[in-house]
């Protein structure tokens, strides 16, 4: 019987199983995907968040625990456990070190990608270069891996741990840990969890997956009707405005639309409905899936004019281009009047002062609402641009309640031998919002958590055994 087997195949996954194999416990990690797509949604990252006393490595300047507890607690809106949350903070700054080891590298923020170069560390050739360097790491450790392994449901005695099901094959292990995703693939339970709006449609139909399409959620739903203590409101997520034209699954991160602070953003209607310009866009993106979700028919177009090219990092299509504003509107197939209104409007507002996308700066709307805080310029020089948007979905908040220990609870008592890491505990500090590279520092150290706790609980019940 191996002592620790791990369920999931991304990056806390595979931190718990580094962990693990590193205390010297027999480890066998289950992969619901074939090889070929393996690492969940971890395959599609680009970095971690920081906390930093000081310049370290490829990281600038300094990035404090209480400033990363304050970006985050502004995001969450105070949803967010701050025990938790600062455990997570703290290992964030000691980390890197440990990941490098296992063949992780680090770059300098890439152009483009604003305001992150103090905040977050990048890992060279992005999380796919993460995914495989832990893979071989593991490899080489020992650990078994075994892929196109979907486990649908777990054995528990009480509240411990006896064995896994991966649909009629039963596996035995001593303890384990599950790094299995949120339910963010499974359109029918997002269309379940977000219902009918006011105007009778179902928002998650129009919905685009930006992650992996294996977190179908099973485990988790599972987990949860066995009596595991839940946290989180199923319709929270990570949730993005995304090109329109992306595919249902696997977009990643190119598919994500970086001009938003750069201009405006208008509806169906031709009306804008939100600030583009309310703080940084790494603190800020991952607000715009789910107000773009309640939208009518979950669409949204990004305008921006000739002097934001260059200004942020391009998209994977091009824009709708057009010579004219009023070109534009019928291109988008946008009621011309009221489009032109909007611009009139918003251009009209325009307090320019001195304009600074590095900072939050003193252009801003006057007498418009809703108001543009932040650089706020007329859109006025050909030729201009159109993205279309719909929300893109990279992962739930709906989890299991954990504590320091990763462990998990039923009926508020911890079990002894099962842990949880990754996606399937990230509400416990997201309850909702969402701050640039958060998740990976998320799965990061509570991955590494769980592996540690499921090796020592295996160690643990072998003494207790040898004392016997």
């Amino acid at each position: 019987m191996v002592d620790v087997l791990v369920i999931g195949g991304g990056n806390a996954a595979l931190c718990a199983a580094l962990m693990a194999r590193e205390a010297g416990a027999s480890v066998l990690l289950l992969e619901a995907s074939p090889r070929e797509w393996r690492g969940g949604n971890s395959t599609h990252t680009r970095n971690l968040r920081c906390m930093h006393d000081a310049p370290q490595g490829t990281l600038v300047d300094a990035y404090p625990e209480e400033e990363f507890w304050q970006d985050l607690l502004k995001v969450t809106g105070g949803i967010t456990d701050e025990k938790l949350a600062r455990l997570v903070i703290r290992a964030s700054s000691t980390c890197r070190p440990w990941m490098e080891k296992h063949g992780v590298r680090f770059q300098p923020s890439l152009s483009g990608a604003l305001h992150t170069a103090r905040t977050n560390a990048f890992f060279m050739g992005g999380g796919k270069a993460l995914r495989n360097a832990y893979y071989r790491s593991a490899e080489k450790l020992g650990v078994q891996i075994r892929y196109d392994t979907a486990v649908d449901r777990l054995e528990l005695d009480d509240c411990r741990f006896v064995a896994a099901y991966a649909g009629a094959e039963r596996i035995e292990a001593r303890a384990c840990v599950m790094a299995a995703g949120g339910f963010e693939s499974n359109i029918d339970w997002l269309r379940e969890a977000w219902g009918q709006n006011e105007l009778g449609e179902y928002p998650a139909d129009n919905f685009l997956i930006r992650g992996t399409r294996f977190n179908q959620g099973v485990l988790l739903k599972s987990m949860i009707e066995a009596g595991a203590d839940s946290i989180g409101d199923p319709t929270q997520a990570h949730m993005v405005a995304i090109d329109a034209r992306a595919p249902l699954y696997d977009g990643g991160i190119c598919t994500r639309i970086d001009c938003v602070s750069l201009g405006v953003v208008v509806n169906s209607a031709a009306k804008r409905f939100y600030d583009e310009g309310e703080d940084f866009w790494p603190k800020r993106y991952a607000i715009w899936g789910r107000l773009v979700a309640q939208q009518a028919g979950q669409v949204a177009y990004s305008i921006i004019d000739a002097k934001a090219i260059g200004r942020f990092m391009p998209p994977v299509f091009p824009g709708t281009k057009a010579d004219s504003l009023e070109e534009l509107a019928g291109k988008l197939g946008l009621d011309k009047q009221v489009f032109m209104q909007t611009l009139h409007d918003y251009n009209s507002a325009c307090q320019v002062g001195h304009f600074d996308h590095t900072a939050l700066d003193d252009c801003h709307t006057a007498g418009l609402a809703p108001a543009k805080t932040h650089w706020a310029k007329p859109l006025d020089t050909a030729p201009y641009y159109a993205y279309a948007l719909q929300p893109g979905v990279t992962f739930t908040y709906l989890g299991l309640k954990v504590d320091e220990t990763a462990a998990v609870r039923f009926g508020g008592c911890p079990s002894d031998n099962l842990f949880v890491a990754g996606e399937m505990m990230a509400g416990n500090v997201l309850g909702k919002g969402y701050t640039a590279g958060v998740g990976m520092s998320i799965g990061t150290a509570f991955g590494r958590i769980a592996g540690r706790q499921a090796a020592a609980a295996v160690f643990k019940k072998m003494d207790k055994y040898a004392a016997a």
